[in-house]
C-alpha cells in the first residue's frame, strides 16, 4: 500500500499539532512541509505521523509531534537567531529549528544516532545550516551563547549550564521534574544576573537526558 505522506501530514498538522494550541504560523508551516517520514527507520515510517513516540535505537525515542510543535513555537524563533539543541535524536526537529533560525549546533552523546541524523540531513537536502556534534550536554564546552535552547529530552533538574548557554533575551525550552509528573517549561534569561523568568507550558513525559535522571534515594 502506498502512503499519501502529504496527506497524512495535513493531518497531522490540522488533527494534532494546531488543536494542542501551536498557531504560530510559521512553526505550522514548517511541520507541514518538512518529510518527517525520512527520519524515521524504514519499519516506522508507515507511523511517522502517528500520535506517538517513535523508537530510534540506543534507547532513545523520537517526541510526538505535538511535543515538537510546542517547543519549537515556545522557542519564539526569529530568522536570525542561532540555536543549540540538546540531544539531536533522528535529525527531524533540528530540520525544523534550522528552517526557523540561522543557524544550529546539535549535541547528540550517542556517535550513531549522529551520523544518521547527519545522513537524513544530508539526504533530503535540509539542515545545511546544522552542525552536529558528538557531545554529552552536561560537560559541554558552554562558552558560548545562543538565542534559544532546545532541550529533547527531559531533566530532574535544569542544569545551571543549560541557563549559561543563553544571551540575555535567550529562550530554553525543556521538560523537567520526576515521571510521571513532568512539566514542560520556557525559562527566559534576563539582563541581570542569574535573573530568570519560567513559564509552565503543559504537562508531558519525556525520557530522561542521560545522567540527568533523578538521584536514586538510599534507605536507611
Amino acid at each position: 500500500m502506498t502512503i499519501d505522506y502529504a496527506h497524512a501530514r495535513e493531518l497531522m498538522v490540522e488533527q494534532q499539532v494546531r488543536p494542542w494550541d501551536v498557531l504560530d504560523m510559521a512553526v505550522l508551516d514548517v511541520i507541514g512541509r518538512l518529510p518527517r517520514e525520512a527520519f524515521v527507520a524504514e519499519q516506522h515510517q508507515a507511523l511517522a505521523y502517528a500520535d506517538i513516540e517513535l523508537p530510534l535505537g540506543h534507547g532513545e525515542k523520537m517526541m510526538k509531534p505535538v511535543v515538537e510543535g510546542r517547543a519549537l513555537q515556545a522557542l519564539q524563533l526569529r530568522p536570525g537567531d542561532s540555536v543549540l539543541e540538546v540531544g539531536t535524536g533522528s535529525g527531524y526537529l533540528s530540520a525544523c529549528l534550522g528552517m526557523l533560525a540561522r543557524e544550529v549546533v546539535s549535541l547528540e552523546l550517542v556517535p550513531e544516532l549522529a551520523a544518521a541524523a547527519r545522513a537524513r540531513l544530508d539526504a533530503t537536502g535540509l539542515g545545511n545550516n546544522v552542525r552536529i556534534e558528538v557531545a554529552d550536554a552536561l560537560r559541554y564546552d558552554g562558552s558560548r551563547q545562543f538565542d534559544a535552547v532546545c532541550v529533547t529530552g527531559a531533566v530532574a533538574e535544569v542544569p545551571e549550564r543549560f541557563l549559561q548557554w543563553l544571551r540575555p533575551g535567550g529562550r530554553l525550552f525543556v521538560v523537567r521534574g520526576h515521571a510521571p509528573s513532568m512539566e514542560a517549561v520556557r525559562l527566559v534569561k534576563g539582563e541581570a544576573v542569574n535573573a530568570v523568568a519560567a513559564e509552565s507550558l503543559f504537562e508531558t513525559e519525556l525520557g530522561y537526558l542521560h545522567g540527568a535522571g533523578p538521584v536514586p534515594k538510599f534507605l536507611f
